[in-house]
């Protein structure tokens, strides 16, 4: 099981984070499965929108540790690299509903869907900087151009949550509702979508993100030799172990 359940419904394709238990934290199966997802419905004339959702308690906290600390797939193939790109590259509309915590690639993310909605209880952190590593996404580009670059570098370097009204404010969310509703609004926006023209929909979106595409994709690429680079030494093997042992990180070393 992947984690990630799809539902395909009136033109709009759903992905849900199906890992409650661990809080929908994001394996590479889990990676491989969006990536996929993303990459066959770019294509595919059925799915006009997409929408990605957790739970009413919980988004996603962001990649597993256990992953983290275990062998997997690096470079510009592997899952979670295929995902970053697929994305930032999706030519149609994309929503999230974001209820609870979203971490790290769970509010990082967001910065490629083309609405967000959330609920009261959504709580945004980029805690990078705080697990030894940096940021990905193009968050280090795209945060600092929607939040202004204060509210950027209390988000990127400090790594401390902000609420979903900081996030209405700061133009990363659309409108904030209660949990139980946000993935039913989040539905009916992107049914509405899926009832326009697809074709002046792509184009649109296109032509809003402009000469910023490239701009993006190259950001992503510079990250992941940074992130690649970090995760091998010794502040994120020391960051993923303590919290693992459910201790304070002890960086006095690093």
């Amino acid at each position: 099981m992947s984690g990630i359940l799809q539902h395909h419904e009136h033109g709009v394709l759903t992905l849900t984070f199906n890992r409650l238990e661990r809080k929908n934290s994001i394996t590479v199966a889990m990676y491989a499965a969006l990536a996929d997802a993303l990459e066959r419905s770019g294509g595919d004339a059925a799915t006009r929108a997409v929408v990605i959702q957790g739970h009413e308690t919980v988004f996603c906290a962001g990649n597993d540790i256990g992953d983290f600390l275990a062998p997997r797939p690096a470079g510009r193939e592997s899952p979670a690299f295929r995902f970053l790109r697929a994305i930032a590259a999706y030519p149609k509309p994309l929503l999230a509903a974001v209820c609870g915590p979203a971490v790290g690639i769970g509010t990082t993310m967001l910065f490629h869907c083309d609405l967000v909605y959330a609920g009261d209880n959504a709580a945004f952190s980029m805690p990078f900087v705080n697990l030894g590593l940096c940021p990905e996404a193009a968050s280090s580009l795209l945060a600092p151009r929607l939040f202004g670059w204060q509210r950027a570098a209390e988000a990127l370097l400090l790594g401390e949550p902000f609420m979903a009204e900081a996030a209405l404010e700061a133009g990363l969310v659309n409108r904030i509702v209660a949990p139980s509703e946000c993935n039913a609004l989040a539905q009916a926006q992107a049914r509405k979508l899926a009832a326009k023209p697809l074709s002046s929909l792509t184009a649109t979106k296109q032509l809003m993100k402009g000469e910023q595409q490239q701009a993006v994709l190259r950001r992503i690429d510079e990250e992941g030799e940074h992130f690649a680079r970090l995760l091998g030494e010794t502040a994120a093997r020391e960051a993923m172990t303590a919290f693992l042992e459910k201790r304070k990180p002890d960086f006095s070393q690093c």
